[in-house]
């Protein structure tokens, strides 16, 4: 990361400048991001990322990808590669390699043990269900099991036969022996392994129990040596769990921090409710280009820059808050702006014909590639008779304060020259405007004249176009919250039914040269970037962003 990457002040921040400057932990800093490899990250992830590996390199320390892998029926390979490509294309540093929870199944097993040993934990027998109702509530206390008091003996022995594969799914766990009056309910003897006959990505069959997050957690971060444990708030009320399990243990204890996590208006960030967009066929997969998953942002165009300026501007706060969406798109706008070339499209093409200009006559006409970078330089668009514009550039009645082209009026063609509509071709059953027909004054071409008309429109030439399709993709929701559904209904409710629309359109003949993942403005109309799907007869767009807050605009007027 660069140094305008890094995290501005915050209390996460300032907190580990003071360890730091204390001398706690030698004043050595390392930091870790533990994501569940059951989906795709989010947007919301990319602030954990930001926060985790820019500290750590603000301090000069490191940061550890670590992947919590403690559940193998909602995890899979794809998912884990599609992390490691997320992290480091956002920028974070995690070594040669990133680490599992898996590494330490052996090492929790023995802890486990331990814990058995000292009389702290114990096998139960109680179903998931009786558990719940044994656990209590917020004002009362719940009931011991009536398998607490089994000795040590019978609880190593049933441990190491639950892990050696004698015991069927649910039938037994083990349960740390804590408080079951507690005021706390994550100290009412949790559970630290269930049962669970799944064959896991890295382990395969190894394994028939697996460990609990809450009880991988801190011992995780203690092996790891990570002196600070930032996670979000849901996590807090879980730090007095971690640090019964590391003080009973005795081992390294690292200090866990929360913060809040990110919330976009517009937008769900629950990988449960992404994962039912999915299975549901609602968006076409995890990296579809409306999903806020970082590899959706990526499909769509969104640049890692632009979402690191993003990140590194959120505030790191003890309180929950609301983003607005239109926050992310300025910086994602930002940085598109500097860095995009720039080029002619036209997604509703509309047939022009310069009655008075030479047939088969083709001039060269430079255009600007992006008037942000002086070192951008210029291309060449072919320039003749017959050009394509945008439908929404002509009208044959005008409305009050259109200055675009229309019978009798002038405007001019970007790069190009000035030009008169006088006529019109309908088609004869429709009454459908199929051309319109202008005349070009020769004296106005662009760099070359002084005379000004008050609009100038885009356009591509007709004959050496490329065909495109374009993705004009809108928000996915239509409605500010959309975890708040109407009349109980799903949140799916919600949806945008317009949050793609598909058109076809002409390119200038520069396009052709684009590779998926290259991002253009398209003048006048937004940002766009060459899908994953495009081919060599026909390519692919996505629309990035708007040049401007339409949609803050649109809601405004309505």
């Amino acid at each position: 990361m660069k140094d305008t990457d890094l995290p501005r002040s915050n209390f996460v921040r300032d907190w580990i400048s003071a360890d730091a400057a204390s001398g706690k932990y030698g004043g050595r800093v390392r930091t870790r991001f533990p994501p569940e490899p059951n989906g795709y990250l989010h947007v919301g992830h990319a602030k954990s990322i930001m926060l985790n590996f820019g500290l750590a390199e603000e301090f000069g320390g490191k940061c550890n990808l670590r992947f919590d892998d403690t559940n193998p029926i909602k995890e899979e390979a794809e998912y884990v590669e599609s992390i490691i490509e997320d992290v480091r294309w956002l920028g974070g540093d995690f070594g040669e390699r990133p680490v599992y929870a898996s590494d330490y199944f052996q090492q929790l097993y023995d802890w486990a043990v331990e814990l058995i040993k000292k009389g702290k934990a114990f096998v139960c027998d109680l179903s998931g269900d009786q558990m719940r109702e044994s656990r209590g509530t917020l004002t009362e206390a719940g009931t011991n099991s009536p398998y607490r008091e089994r000795s040590v003996e019978e609880n190593l022995d049933l441990f190491a036969r639950m892990k050696d594969d004698e015991f069927p799914n649910g039938s037994r766990t083990l349960r740390a022996k804590i408080d079951m009056a507690s005021p706390n309910l994550n100290m009412r003897d949790p559970v630290m392994y269930r049962i669970l006959h799944a064959a896991h990505h890295r382990t395969g069959d190894q394994w028939c129990i697996y460990p609990m997050y809450d009880w991988t957690h801190g011992q995780s971060d203690s092996i790891e040596s990570v002196t600070h444990s930032i996670c979000t708030l849901e996590f807090e009320d879980h730090r007095p769990l971690y640090d019964w399990y590391l003080d009973q243990l005795g081992v390294f204890h690292p200090q866990q921090i929360e913060f809040d996590r990110l919330s976009l208006t517009y937008t769900v960030m629950s990988k449960r409710k992404l994962l039912q967009l999915v299975q549901q066929g609602v968006v076409e997969g995890w990296d579809d280009p409306r999903m806020p998953t970082i590899g959706g942002m990526r499909r769509r165009g969104y640049s890692s820059q632009g979402l690191r300026d993003f990140a590194r501007n959120l505030g790191v706060t003890k309180t929950s808050g609301l983003t607005e969406f239109e926050n992310l798109e300025y910086y994602i706008r930002g940085d598109l702006n500097k860095t995009s070339p720039r080029v002619m499209t036209v997604l509703r093409p509309l047939k022009l014909v310069l009655t008075n200009y030479p047939e088969g006559q083709v001039e060269m006409v430079e255009a600007v590639n992006n008037p942000e970078d002086e070192d951008a330089g210029t291309r060449s668009v072919p320039f003749g008779r017959e050009v394509w514009i945008e439908q929404d550039d002509f009208r044959e009645e005008p409305p009050k304060k259109y200055y675009r082209l229309y019978p009798g009026n002038e405007v001019r063609l970007r790069y190009g020259y000035i030009i008169k509509c006088h006529d019109v071709v309908k088609d004869p059953d429709t009454g459908e405007v199929m051309e319109v027909h202008c005349t070009y004054d020769a004296e106005t071409r662009s760099g070359q004249q002084t005379r000004r008309v008050k609009s100038t429109i885009h356009w591509v030439p007709a004959a050496e176009a490329i065909s495109v399709e374009v993705r004009l993709y809108d928000k996915l929701f239509n409605v500010e919250n959309p975890n708040e559904a109407p009349d109980g209904q799903d949140f799916t409710a919600n949806v945008n039914p317009k949050s793609l629309e598909v058109v076809h359109g002409k390119a200038e003949p520069s396009l052709a040269s684009a590779q998926p993942g290259d991002r253009y403005q398209f003048e006048r109309l937004g940002y766009f970037c060459a899908d994953k799907s495009s081919q060599a007869e026909l390519l692919v767009f996505n629309r990035t962003v708007e040049l401007r807050d339409a949609w803050a605009k649109l809601q405004k007027r309505s």
